[in-house]
């Protein structure tokens, strides 16, 4: 990795360390509680919306590097 690319990295890294700590203080100032429940399917939502991007970015990589997105050949265009 670049240089830049290290740079870009960290400085997302401490973005989303400060919403985080940003978000916690509203939620404590505004006494927002959660139970055990509610943590459960707060990670679990998290966890399902990371799998669903990583799936869906998998599928448009392995879709684009294996020739499913090329024009398939024989087929004419519908005239307009």
């Amino acid at each position: 990795m670049t240089r830049t690319s290290l740079l870009t990295c960290g400085v997302a890294l401490v973005a989303l360390v400060l919403a985080g700590f940003g978000v916690a203080a509203m939620w404590r100032d505004l006494g927002v509680t959660m139970s055990l429940h509610g943590w459960i399917a707060y990670g679990l939502g998290a966890l399902g919306c990371l799998a669903l991007s990583v799936g869906l970015f998998w599928l448009l990589f392995h879709s684009s590097r294996h020739g499913h997105d090329d024009r398939v050949e024989g087929h004419d265009e519908p005239d307009r």
